[in-house]
């Protein structure tokens, strides 16, 4: 399926380009190897530094990733049922502040992530062609169903080259 859209806001360019040229199967399977080659070893060496005062620990970071792809998924099963609700918006912030991901392991929180991954997958795998391109409008996004899964894809994308760029050095 080409990744076309009705209407195409910034966001949703950064998340075609964060994926690249493939599509939302092999993002998605890309994706959970992606999780898999974590160095859980390194995540835990890096502990619960930040690289600035404020920031987010990396075990936030992991426990946002969770939390965003479920109401994601949300999102995409109550476009692809065509409910008709309007998902809420959600802050991040008020998320971040009230998780206890720092009271968890980087084990736990990276194979919640991996089982929430392999739900995704299937979730996406169910939905034949006619719901991946229903047109969802929420927000300020408008897009084809099937970006809601490389919007997921994209956002763990984006953390990882945090947690890489700005993190891994504090494990030193």
């Amino acid at each position: 399926m080409k990744q076309e859209t009705k209407k195409n806001p910034e966001f949703l360019e950064y998340v075609l380009k964060l994926n690249g040229d493939i599509e939302l199967k092999e993002a998605l399977e890309l994706s959970l190897k992606r999780i898999d080659d974590l160095d859980i070893a390194q995540l835990n060496k890096i502990g619960l530094k930040t690289y600035e005062k404020g920031k987010w620990t990396v075990h936030k970071i992991l426990q946002h990733l969770i939390d965003w792809e479920r109401i994601w998924c949300y999102r995409a099963i109550t476009f692809a049922r065509r409910e008709g609700t309007i998902p809420e918006a959600q802050d991040q912030e008020i998320m971040g502040e009230n998780s206890n991901a720092d009271e968890l392991t980087i084990e736990q929180l990276v194979n919640e992530l991996r089982i929430v991954r392999q739900s995704t997958i299937m979730m996406f795998e169910s939905f034949n062609e006619q719901i991946l391109k229903t047109n969802c409008v929420f927000f300020e996004y408008e897009m084809p169903l099937y970006t809601i899964g490389l919007t997921i894809t994209a956002h763990q994308i984006h953390h990882f080259n945090i947690i890489k760029e700005r993190y891994v050095p504090l494990a030193n």
